[in-house]
């Protein structure tokens, strides 16, 4: 299944930028090569810029990846219920107070490498499981209809975003 398959009635508007983002890629291929290439990129950051913010009101980077983290196990959930066909609409998350619990700050780099490595390995072993038929499910999530594998690329295309905006504005 490739990010350019999908139809624009599997996702909201909102995270059409998620899969521009990818070009034409393959999902398993993809989150199997960002399971490789992400822990590379988080290795070389210096332990004392991950509580650098580039500005007042920004998150830190250490706050920024754990987003990342937070977001594609909320990604993966959905995708999961969706599979299974479960109809119940689900909410959205609130990004900012997530992160505002989430003591990111007093996390190490080894401990967010090892967590972004747990948690990718389960989004590969959930997508990889899933037929055709469950790909193609929709549900509901934050007000707005979107499929399985739509759910899929954007774990991909969400870190990638994260990941060029750490290189453009935090290092």
């Amino acid at each position: 299944m490739r990010s350019t398959e999908l139809r624009s009635d599997e996702f909201h508007e909102f995270y059409k930028p998620y899969i521009d983002i990818l070009g034409d890629v393959e999902l398993l291929e993809m989150l199997s090569r960002q399971l490789v290439n992400f822990p590379q990129f988080l290795a070389s950051i210096p332990e004392e810029k991950l509580q650098y913010a580039y500005a007042p009101g920004k998150w830190s980077i250490a706050q920024v990846l754990v987003h990342i983290l937070d977001s594609e196990r909320v990604f993966q959930y959905r995708a999961l219920r969706f599979a299974r066909n479960d109809q119940t609409p689900l909410p959205g998350f609130d990004q900012d107070d997530y992160i505002s619990y989430s003591g990111a700050d007093s996390v190490s780099k080894e401990l967010l490498i090892q967590q972004y490595q747990a948690v990718r390995q389960s989004t590969i072993a959930l997508f990889a499981s899933l037929d055709k038929e469950a790909l193609m499910r929709k549900g509901q999530a934050s007000g707005v209809e979107m499929s399985v594998r739509a759910l899929g690329f954007f774990c991909c295309g969400h870190q990638k975003h994260h990941r060029n905006i750490i290189r453009e504005r935090y290092l």
